[in-house]
């Protein structure tokens, strides 16, 4: 017998293992439901197939909390991002929204991070904490991944060049005049409310700017600044139309990028930074206590493939947007000496070319023989060269141009560590160039 014609259609049950393959290869959210429609775990993706496929593996089975959060799963879906970014702000907002029972652990638990906009503060800051203030903040999150938070942060930086230091600004303090602002200034990464280097109401439509992407308005702001393009364009200010262009492709682009050659920063010391800065300033006899460390090693294999590295730290962490690394161009065979006046002959040149900022410390990997070339090399150029030491490994003397006698510090010393940090990093940084080198020239060859 035929079915009648006006019966009901039959809607075959979800089967979140099979739904899953039709999703995009992009990045985005997905939204884990149960039987009753409701969301009960929210998550971001790279991939959205890929990664919310992994849910349904055999490996995934065998973990505890995944095994559970499988067993309620009715049916899924996904809202598609632009980027990875966008993915972590919309994964916080809904998580804050929706209150997921599979997220609960992020829901009140103060040890994930934030990030949190200090608003009251005539410059405000932006900061990632774990533990938020209830007054006086825009508050975002809480994010699942503090290394992922830290890197969207780096790039939204790029663009809005807020300030995410700790500094108490007020305008009204004119000692904020003579202040030297820090290396971000120096890369375009911040506006340098620090000096008055930006008005304040400047500072604050950065901040707004900021805040739009964070809620997930970037289109709008991206309608505001093409406006603000064309009225600056019809208005012959040429120079604010090709910012405000430049901007709103950063923004049209905006992706997460990798760290310097894909290498983990470490996140987690076995010294006080700070209190390494301050014992810095105490055995070098500084002025102030130095905010910028930069190192420079050489590197070489054989005789073959000469390079460099020059690494950057900012507050005594690594600030891997200052890293560089150089070929040797004018050093044939093994010849250290060389090597370094090369390379600091054209690190401080271009510095002082562009009207760059100087370290407050120089470090260089090695003894007397190393540093005698940096210092060759600056008297050379005809310039004042920052605090300049050396730090040789074997028995971790610090040398200083003209002094005979080493300066040695007890191994348990947070100077020392400190140095030996920033000179680890430089070696670090420099074998990892000459072996990307060599490895591209293998390729090659074969």
């Amino acid at each position: 017998m035929e079915p009648a014609k006006d019966s009901p259609k039959i809607e075959l049950p979800v089967i979140p293992s099979e739904k899953v393959r039709t999703f995009p290869k992009s990045p985005g959210v997905y939204l884990m439901k149960d039987s009753q429609g409701k969301v009960i775990y929210v998550g971001k993706a790279k991939n959205l197939r890929s990664r919310a496929g992994s849910y349904f593996l055999q490996a995934a089975a065998e973990e505890m909390r995944t095994r559970e959060l499988v067993k309620q799963i009715a049916d899924l879906d996904f809202i598609p991002t632009e980027n990875e970014i966008d993915a972590i702000l919309m994964e916080a907002r809904l998580i804050k929204d929706i209150q997921p029972r599979f997220n609960s652990d992020l829901k009140d638990d103060k040890t994930f991070p934030y990030l949190q906009i200090r608003v009251r503060e005539e410059f405000p800051r932006v900061e990632i904490t774990r533990k938020p203030r209830r007054r006086g903040v825009r508050l975002y999150g809480p994010f699942t991944n503090t290394k992922q938070l830290r890197n969207a942060l780096q790039v939204l930086q790029r663009i809005f060049q807020f300030r995410t230091c700790k500094l108490d600004i007020k305008s009204d303090d004119a000692k904020w005049r003579w202040f030297r602002p820090c290396l971000l200034h120096s890369i375009r990464q911040c506006t340098a409310p620090c000096n008055f280097r930006v008005t304040r109401e400047d500072y604050r439509k950065q901040i707004k700017s900021l805040i739009l992407v964070l809620e997930g308005k970037r289109s709008k702001l991206i309608r505001r600044m093409e406006k603000a393009m064309a009225e600056a364009s019809a208005g012959l200010q040429f120079e604010k139309a090709a910012r405000l262009r430049d901007e709103i492709h950063a923004l049209q682009n905006i992706k997460l990028h990798k760290d310097v050659d894909a290498d983990i920063q470490p996140e987690v010391f076995h010294f006080d930074p700070k209190k390494g800065l301050v014992g810095l300033r105490k055995v070098l006899n500084l002025r102030t206590t130095p905010r910028s460390i930069e190192g420079v090693d050489i590197a070489h294999l054989s005789g073959t493939d000469t390079v460099a590295s020059l690494v950057s730290f900012l507050d005594g962490l690594p600030f891997k947007p200052g890293y560089r690394k150089f070929k040797v161009k004018s050093v044939e065979g093994v010849d250290d000496f060389a090597s370094m006046r090369e390379v600091i002959t054209r690190r401080f040149r271009r510095l002082k070319k562009e009207e760059g900022l100087f370290p407050d410390i120089l470090l260089i990997d090695g003894g007397k023989g190393q540093l005698s070339a940096a210092v060759s090399a600056f008297e050379t150029l005809g310039i004042q060269p920052p605090t300049l030491i050396s730090l040789a490994k074997q028995e971790e003397e610090i040398f200083r141009p003209g002094e005979s006698e080493s300066i040695k510090l007890s191994k348990h010393s947070a100077a020392l560590r400190l140095l030996q940090y920033v000179r680890d990093e430089a070696h670090r940084f420099a074998q990892h160039y000459h072996h990307t080198l060599r490895k591209k020239k293998i390729t090659e060859d074969s």
